[in-house]
């Protein structure tokens, strides 16, 4: 069966609807629901052309701190010859809606729904919209963490239908994950996966840990547990979760329930900021 993803189409409500809506920012998490990605919210980059973006999330003091996340809308002809401007920020791109090419070092490649795009820091890449519609993307940027020892990752270029999910254990195959990188691969420093639930499947306990993350529902609906509250969400909300907020889930069907799920993995915890010394 070929996978859905939801992409957000901007516009504006009625002035008839009345106010009522899912979102809500607490100190442990948030819920953007898809109603609020409307025109007036979306933002423009340097250096990209025909381009409008939703910003999902950014690093927040107090928050969560390690990443940003928008869904980029490339409308034809446009796109960009210089897309990242911070040298030291690593990418990963997901297409939900449209075709787009990217060019890695010389490199073109056709992406379509499905394509899954890794970039290390300071990659040489650049995107266009060669189509007749836009394309719509989410792009994941992280503050890439080195290690003396291990060398920066390569770029990956892949599509969902080409990577087998793996399911958890003593799940019967109804909780699974699409991991486009190996969780060995200790030069990654973060990952970004793809998380299906059959209908009525569950997280049946309270994760809490360490990472933080980014959830965007790609197709299904599903009740989930943050902190202390069960919440609603459905294909198109967004789920931005803090360090160590609880969080179970309960897909409710008719069809499978998917997330774009962010995590930061793989290094030391920082013990001091950044410019101090000893």
């Amino acid at each position: 069966m070929t996978a859905r993803y939801f992409a957000p189409t901007g516009g504006h409500p009625p002035q008839e609807q009345l106010l009522t809506d899912r979102a809500v920012f607490t100190d442990a998490y948030a819920v953007i629901p898809r109603g609020t990605m409307r025109d007036i919210v979306t933002s423009f980059l340097p250096f990209w052309s025909e381009t409008r973006l939703w910003v999902l999330s950014r690093p927040l003091s107090g928050f969560a701190e390690t990443f940003s996340q928008y869904i980029m809308e490339v409308s034809p002809g446009g796109g960009s010859d210089r897309p990242e401007t911070d040298a030291s920020a690593e990418g990963t791109l997901f297409v939900v809606d449209g075709t787009g090419t990217i060019t890695i070092d010389g490199a073109a490649t056709d992406l379509r729904p499905g394509h899954y795009v890794y970039l290390p820091p300071a990659t040489n890449w650049s995107f266009a919209n060669n189509s007749n519609t836009p394309v719509r993307f989410h792009w994941i940027r992280k503050a890439y963490e080195p290690v003396d020892g291990l060398p920066l990752p390569d770029p990956i270029i892949l599509h969902e239908e080409d990577v087998a999910p793996t399911p958890m254990p003593e799940t019967d195959g109804k909780w699974a994950t699409t991991r486009f990188v190996d969780p060995k691969d200790l030069r990654h420093d973060m990952h970004v996966t793809i998380v299906t639930f059959e209908p009525g499947a569950v997280i049946p306990f309270a994760e809490t840990h360490v990472m933080e993350h980014g959830l965007y529902v790609l197709e299904g609906k599903a009740v989930y547990r943050l902190n202390q509250d069960w919440v609603e969400v459905e294909a198109g909300d967004y789920m931005w979760l803090r360090a160590f907020c609880p969080q179970a889930c309960y897909a409710g069907g008719p069809g499978q329930f998917r997330y774009l799920l962010y995590k930061d993995v793989n290094r030391h915890m920082t013990l001091r900021p950044a410019a101090s010394g000893f």
